[in-house]
């Protein structure tokens, strides 16, 4: 740790880098997301995550939708999230491996999302590029029009994977949750959120607009993910150790 690091002991200074980075960049983008449909941009369409046969779908948007939010509140909390837990795993990981397990989380719970989509489209899907819908003063295809209204935003997904990554590294460490006055094992919570998801996302309530499917591929890609690091820190733990006796 650097000593530029230690000595700043304010609020902030005591926030990693890399998430502190993460939620400047996030409070940024929502704030110019309030501001530029006044000046008639609309950083939703081009940024949020679009079906991939979509006419504004941009494979950039694996990236960017992490960024965009659609309320204070869908923002403050996810940004919470990544206060609580990202912080720790900065700090268990170092930047480097912190910042790829955020984006492998968010980019494999979009592409959960679309696989869902996929399932959940098929009527639009159905429909005959030459059916067309009345639009202002003319008519549209339908099936495009549909298509570019199917949008998702957040860092719900890179944020589910943090919390699954926390619920494996740590175990047994308490998490607090608001309106439960009893301590609760991050294991079990994590394992608790995971199945409640899964519900929500297969019951497919009216009215739901949460992308339940997404949580869980951030979740998914977080947990292959942490495998792979896992073995791939035992095999060169191995190598180290059988060039040592080799040197000796």
């Amino acid at each position: 740790m650097s000593n530029a690091y230690q000595r700043n002991s304010g609020f902030l200074g005591r926030i990693p880098p890399i998430t502190k980075n993460l939620i400047i960049i996030n409070a940024l983008v929502y704030f110019a997301s309030i501001v530029t449909p006044n000046i008639g941009i609309d950083l939703y369409k081009y940024l949020g995550l679009h079906y991939f046969t979509a006419s504004d779908f941009n494979p950039a948007q694996f990236i960017t939708y992490m960024f965009m939010h659609g309320s204070f509140s869908h923002i403050f909390f996810n940004m919470f999230a990544v206060f609580m837990f990202g912080s720790t795993l900065e700090q268990y990981w170092g930047a480097k491996r912190y910042l790829i397990f955020y984006f492998v989380a968010g980019v494999g719970a979009g592409l959960i999302q679309e696989l869902a989509w996929y399932i959940d489209l098929r009527e639009i899907l159905s429909l005959s590029e030459g059916t067309m819908i009345n639009v202002g003063a003319g008519q549209v295809i339908a099936k495009e029009v549909l298509l570019n209204k199917v949008i998702t935003v957040g860092a719900s997904g890179s944020i589910f994977g943090l919390l699954l990554a926390f619920g494996m590294l740590f175990p047994n460490s308490s998490i607090y949750v608001m309106f439960i006055p009893i301590p609760i094992k991050a294991k079990y919570f994590v394992i608790f959120y995971g199945l409640v998801e899964l519900f929500l996302g297969v019951a497919n309530f009216s009215g739901d607009n949460v992308a339940h499917f997404a949580h869980l591929g951030g979740m998914l890609f977080g947990f292959f993910l942490i495998k792979y690091w896992k073995k791939k820190d035992i095999n060169d733990r191995d190598l180290n150790n059988d060039q040592f006796r080799y040197f000796k």
